[in-house]
């Protein structure tokens, strides 16, 4: 239900008469219901809306006072086809806010019923005085490259829900040694494609009870990756979510803030390397809490050109977000100048036992190792979400940063540098006690603030969400960086040997001899997308909408 950030992003274009309206005189007033809704609405919309200002999704105050109840209910049921019709309230802000939700046809009455009680609290309408800060911060449009890509169907997963997304796919990698090809469903594990064909591995649904995959696009199983010495040590790594509260956490907050989702690093000790089903054994690694379903662990990855003997041999790199703590008012605690591990890439040793709980090491030569009044963990911090994490063949380590309300970044990563978040978003400032769509111009002497900059920046005209992929080994985008929009499916390239001067340019693709946009191919104005790549090199468009996977030729 996580979509449900974006529902009402139809629902306040044409909020801003003067005078209120008679809507809602039919929305139950029952303070059971209303607190139902609220439970509704902090669990599936509140990282993204509130009623006290735009950010991701519009500010929500007064929406069902001034919007017919029944269009409200039709859009939640099924947004697809009210945009589809052309409905003004509708194709506005989906123009803004460049994203679709997908239908909720399977929420059920009451449900609904309760969350329009609570949203119907709310009486005064949006702040409607224009925004300060600068409305088109990136003027330039990305120019299309004019390449097609010809793509084939490779495999489908099997289906964990009855509505899209059908498979919450994040990653398909192969493990170094055996070359065997693996992809997650964030509901269910770990699945190995053997000739083209998802069979379980890791039932992680199974072993970890507590593990909840909803609300949320991000949450359950969110990633993992096997130790460099897998063949012979049989060690791998996952990323999941458990309901808040389930243990004591190793790393939190005041008891004041709400503590709605821990994300927990597992270590997996297979007892056969080579078996087609996981058996053995695992250990917590660290847990953290967080107050929302967004922004968590959502990278762990080894440096895949580290070797042994390597100072980063070994080493496991962790991308955490602010866990929504900014967007909640708590910008001081995903602040990780302050000296925590949120908002952060970190580094750890999973086999060493220096960390504060004793599970884990933390390498001397991270940056903040030893140092007073700083988590030794943290390899590079000041990401709002850091989605992907990667390394160039030239062996220069990057990350892709989802942003708040303008900005989506791609960052050249390097030890100990601090890249902005909570305070910049991009090349802009935001302020994060202030409005989060609101941004502005940065100040002659910004330098002196220590804060390094992104490669690419990009604005919300032209995508919402970024992920990358991987350069590209072969066919005419060979030594490109290929990535994309997650919620459009628009797909994007630059070449990262061009530091300080990155250009991007869109292209696309051919499937069955048809040049065709990934929305139309997966049916629905939401892609997810996702990319994976095989021992072979071979490169994979992947959508969590259809749950299937396509081979780039």
């Amino acid at each position: 239900m996580k979509n449900l950030i974006f529902l009402f992003i139809a629902l306040t274009v044409l909020f801003s008469c003067s005078q209120k309206s008679e809507f809602g005189s039919e929305i139950s007033t029952g303070s059971e219901q209303i607190k139902a809704g609220k439970a509704l609405f902090e669990n599936n919309c509140s990282t993204c809306h509130s009623f006290q200002q735009n950010g991701i999704g519009p500010n929500l105050s007064g929406v069902t006072h001034h919007v017919e109840t029944e269009w409200v209910r039709n859009f939640i049921k099924n947004p697809s086809k009210i945009i589809a019709s052309g409905d003004p309230r509708a194709v506005s802000l989906v123009e803004k806010y460049k994203t679709h939700m997908p239908p909720f046809a399977g929420l059920s009455e009451d449900e609904l019923d309760a969350l329009l009680s609570y949203l119907h609290t709310y009486e005064a309408l949006p702040d409607s005085v224009p925004v300060a800060g600068l409305e088109d911060p990136i003027p330039d449009s990305i120019p299309d490259s004019g390449i097609r890509l010809e793509i084939e169907y490779f495999a489908q997963l099997p289906a964990s829900d009855q509505k899209a997304p059908l498979a919450k796919m994040t990653k398909m990698e192969a493990e170094n040694n055996s070359g065997r090809l693996f992809i997650n469903d964030q509901r269910v594990g770990l699945y190995e494609l053997i000739n083209g064909k998802p069979t379980l591995y890791l039932p992680i649904a199974e072993l970890k009870p507590d593990l909840v995959s909803q609300p949320g696009w991000a949450t359950g199983m969110a990633s993992f990756t096997f130790h460099p010495e897998f063949a012979d040590n049989g060690l791998f790594y996952t990323a999941h979510t458990d309901a808040g509260g389930a243990q004591i956490a190793d790393y939190s907050y005041p008891d004041s803030i709400r503590h709605f989702m821990q994300w927990v690093l597992t270590e997996w000790k297979a007892e056969d390397p080579n078996a087609a089903r996981f058996k053995g054994t695992n250990r917590e690694i660290v847990r953290v809490d967080i107050p929302s379903q967004a922004h968590g662990m959502q990278e762990i990855t080894f440096n895949p050109h580290s070797k042994k003997g390597d100072d980063d041999y070994g080493l496991l790199y962790i991308g955490f977000g602010d866990g929504g703590l900014t967007e909640q008012g708590f910008a001081h605690i995903s602040d990780s100048r302050g000296g925590n591990i949120y908002s952060s890439i970190l580094r750890i040793d999973p086999q060493g036992n220096n960390s504060a709980n004793g599970a884990y090491g933390i390498p001397p030569s991270n940056p903040f190792a030893n140092k007073e009044n700083k988590a030794g963990e943290v390899y590079a911090y000041g990401f709002r979400n850091p989605n992907r994490i990667f390394w160039n063949a030239d062996g220069n380590m990057f990350a892709t940063d989802i942003g708040q309300h303008s900005i989506e970044e791609l960052n050249k990563i390097d030890p100990g540098k601090f890249y902005g978040w909570p305070i910049r978003e991009g090349r802009f400032v935001i302020n994060p006690y202030g409005k989060f769509n609101e941004i502005f111009v940065l100040k002659d002497d910004d330098e002196k603030a220590g804060i390094t900059y992104p490669e690419i920046q990009l604005d919300h005209d032209e995508i919402a969400a970024i992920f990358a992929g991987y350069e590209m080994p072969y066919g005419d985008l060979k030594g490109k960086l290929i990535f994309g929009d997650i919620p459009s499916g628009r797909l994007l390239f630059a070449d990262l040997k061009d530091l300080g001067n990155m250009k991007v340019q869109s292209w696309g693709v051919i499937f069955e001899g048809k040049e065709i946009t990934l929305q139309e191919l997966v049916e629905n104005d939401r892609v997810d997308l996702k990319f994976g790549q095989d021992a072979d090199k071979n490169i994979y468009i992947m959508s969590k909408t259809n749950g299937k996977i396509y081979k780039i030729n």
